[in-house]
């Protein structure tokens, strides 16, 4: 495979669990949620809240796009993402932006994916989310 060719399946493979990570049957499930998270990840969320991987596993079932009850159902308000695009950093890192809208908010968002040697999944490293203000 080209490089040119190499880069653009990391970046796809990493757009594909970004959007897996927004589906709300995969954020009540930690289960399913756990593999997508590398184990050092950290999150700033739009509230400004920071979060480490096991916080965000405990609570991703009732935040935003989650089920909103605890009770792993998926049936909550979905993420509508937009404009979602990545490049590759250096080898194993690749830098996603995109915004989302959910419940009439919009945010801006930045997620770093790490695939470490070895390994053939890519997990968020980073994530920061950043609230749209109206006319914005």
């Amino acid at each position: 495979m080209s490089p040119i060719s190499q880069e653009t399946a990391n970046v796809n493979a990493a757009i594909d669990a970004e959007l897996q990570l927004l589906d709300p049957r995969v954020r009540a499930s930690r289960s399913l949620a756990a593999p997508l998270l590398d184990p050092e990840f950290v999150e700033v969320g739009a509230s400004g809240r920071r979060w480490t991987y096991e916080e965000m596993l405990d609570a991703l079932p009732d935040l935003d796009g989650g089920s909103g009850s605890g009770e792993g159902d998926g049936d909550g308000p979905r993420f509508e993402p937009s404009g979602m695009g990545g490049v590759v950093l250096a080898p194993g890192i690749v830098h996603l932006t995109y915004e989302t809208v959910i419940d009439g908010r919009r945010a801006r968002r930045s997620s770093l994916w790490r695939r470490r040697d070895g390994e053939t999944g890519w997990r968020m490293y980073y994530h920061q989310a950043t609230p749209v203000p109206d006319g914005g």
